[in-house]
Protein backbone atom coordinates (compact mmCIF):
# COMPACT_ATOMS: atom_id res chain seq x y z
CA UNK A 1 0.00 0.00 0.00
CA UNK A 2 2.62 2.55 0.89
CA UNK A 3 4.75 1.56 -2.40
CA UNK A 4 1.26 2.51 -4.32
CA UNK A 5 1.33 5.64 -2.66
CA UNK A 6 5.00 6.53 -2.73
CA UNK A 7 4.43 5.43 -6.76
CA UNK A 8 1.66 8.09 -6.54
CA UNK A 9 3.24 11.19 -4.89
CA UNK A 10 6.65 10.86 -7.58
CA UNK A 11 4.44 10.57 -10.80
CA UNK A 12 5.60 13.67 -12.69
CA UNK A 13 1.67 15.15 -12.98
CA UNK A 14 1.63 15.41 -8.64
CA UNK A 15 5.38 17.42 -8.66
CA UNK A 16 4.29 19.14 -11.55
CA UNK A 17 0.90 20.29 -9.83
CA UNK A 18 2.49 20.91 -6.41
CA UNK A 19 5.01 23.55 -7.73
CA UNK A 20 1.89 25.48 -10.17
CA UNK A 21 -0.15 25.81 -6.68
CA UNK A 22 3.28 27.41 -5.18
CA UNK A 23 3.96 29.14 -8.09
CA UNK A 24 0.32 30.27 -8.21
CA UNK A 25 0.34 31.64 -4.59
CA UNK A 26 3.57 33.56 -5.24
CA UNK A 27 2.25 34.97 -8.61
CA UNK A 28 -1.15 36.18 -6.79
CA UNK A 29 0.82 38.35 -3.78
CA UNK A 30 2.57 39.82 -6.80
CA UNK A 31 -0.57 40.52 -8.20
CA UNK A 32 -2.49 41.52 -4.81
CA UNK A 33 0.45 44.28 -4.59
CA UNK A 34 -0.30 45.33 -7.76
CA UNK A 35 -3.95 45.89 -7.99
CA UNK A 36 -3.41 46.86 -4.35
CA UNK A 37 -0.35 49.40 -4.32
CA UNK A 38 -0.57 50.43 -7.72
CA UNK A 39 -3.93 50.08 -9.57
CA UNK A 40 -6.20 51.11 -6.69
CA UNK A 41 -4.68 54.58 -6.13
CA UNK A 42 -4.49 55.12 -10.35
CA UNK A 43 -8.38 54.65 -9.71
CA UNK A 44 -8.52 56.53 -6.88
CA UNK A 45 -6.75 59.41 -8.82
CA UNK A 46 -9.20 59.37 -11.12
CA UNK A 47 -12.31 58.45 -10.11
CA UNK A 48 -11.85 59.61 -5.78
CA UNK A 49 -12.58 56.30 -3.89
CA UNK A 50 -9.44 53.47 -4.02
CA UNK A 51 -11.55 50.70 -4.38
CA UNK A 52 -15.39 49.86 -4.31
CA UNK A 53 -16.00 48.50 -0.77
CA UNK A 54 -18.08 51.49 -0.12
CA UNK A 55 -20.78 50.36 -1.99
CA UNK A 56 -23.37 48.63 -0.30
CA UNK A 57 -26.94 47.88 -0.55
CA UNK A 58 -28.80 47.41 2.17
CA UNK A 59 -31.70 44.99 2.01
CA UNK A 60 -34.00 44.51 5.23
CA UNK A 61 -31.50 44.13 8.32
CA UNK A 62 -28.87 43.07 6.04
CA UNK A 63 -26.04 44.23 3.59
CA UNK A 64 -25.29 43.63 0.14
CA UNK A 65 -21.48 44.25 -0.18
CA UNK A 66 -21.56 44.90 -3.66
CA UNK A 67 -18.78 47.00 -3.95
CA UNK A 68 -16.31 43.96 -2.25
CA UNK A 69 -17.71 41.77 -5.36
CA UNK A 70 -16.77 44.44 -7.65
CA UNK A 71 -13.18 44.75 -6.23
CA UNK A 72 -13.30 41.12 -6.56
CA UNK A 73 -14.30 40.62 -10.15
CA UNK A 74 -11.33 43.65 -11.13
CA UNK A 75 -8.91 41.91 -9.45
CA UNK A 76 -9.67 38.85 -11.28
CA UNK A 77 -9.97 40.38 -14.76
CA UNK A 78 -6.44 41.70 -14.03
CA UNK A 79 -4.86 38.92 -12.81
CA UNK A 80 -6.11 36.88 -16.35
CA UNK A 81 -5.29 39.75 -18.45
CA UNK A 82 -1.49 39.10 -16.78
CA UNK A 83 -1.57 35.70 -17.01
CA UNK A 84 -2.84 35.86 -20.95
CA UNK A 85 -0.30 38.76 -21.55
CA UNK A 86 2.66 37.48 -19.71
CA UNK A 87 2.35 33.86 -20.17
CA UNK A 88 0.11 32.45 -22.76
CA UNK A 89 0.91 35.12 -25.18
CA UNK A 90 4.91 34.60 -25.36
CA UNK A 91 4.51 30.47 -25.00
CA UNK A 92 2.25 29.85 -27.70
CA UNK A 93 5.14 32.29 -29.86
CA UNK A 94 7.46 30.21 -28.42
CA UNK A 95 5.75 26.87 -29.52
CA UNK A 96 4.80 28.58 -32.52
CA UNK A 97 8.72 28.97 -33.62
CA UNK A 98 9.56 25.40 -32.33
CA UNK A 99 7.20 23.59 -34.41
CA UNK A 100 8.82 22.88 -37.84
CA UNK A 101 6.36 23.57 -40.93
CA UNK A 102 4.74 20.45 -41.96
CA UNK A 103 5.68 19.49 -45.44
CA UNK A 104 2.29 18.44 -47.76
CA UNK A 105 2.65 14.59 -47.99
CA UNK A 106 2.91 13.45 -51.42
CA UNK A 107 -0.23 12.03 -52.98
CA UNK A 108 -0.95 8.46 -52.50
CA UNK A 109 -4.62 8.33 -54.82
CA UNK A 110 -5.36 10.08 -58.23
CA UNK A 111 -8.68 10.51 -59.63
CA UNK A 112 -10.34 8.30 -62.36
CA UNK A 113 -11.37 10.43 -65.36
CA UNK A 114 -14.31 8.67 -66.55
CA UNK A 115 -15.77 7.85 -62.86
CA UNK A 116 -14.08 10.45 -60.72
CA UNK A 117 -13.38 7.82 -57.85
CA UNK A 118 -9.97 7.55 -56.01
CA UNK A 119 -7.76 4.73 -57.15
CA UNK A 120 -4.01 4.04 -55.93
CA UNK A 121 -1.67 5.84 -57.99
CA UNK A 122 0.33 2.79 -59.63
CA UNK A 123 -3.21 1.83 -60.67
CA UNK A 124 -3.16 1.25 -64.39
CA UNK A 125 -7.29 0.70 -64.54
CA UNK A 126 -10.21 1.76 -61.97
CA UNK A 127 -11.37 -0.52 -59.83
CA UNK A 128 -14.64 1.00 -59.79
CA UNK A 129 -15.55 1.03 -63.85
CA UNK A 130 -12.47 -0.56 -65.07
CA UNK A 131 -11.25 2.07 -67.69
CA UNK A 132 -7.67 1.87 -68.42
CA UNK A 133 -5.96 5.31 -66.52
CA UNK A 134 -2.73 7.13 -67.96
Amino acid sequence: MLKGFRDFIFRGNVVDLAVAVILGAAFNAIVASLVADVLNPLIAATVGKPDFSSVILHVGNGQVKVGNFLNATISFLIVATVVYLAIIVPMNAFNARLKKPEEAAAPTTKNCPECLSEIPLAARRCAHCAQPVA
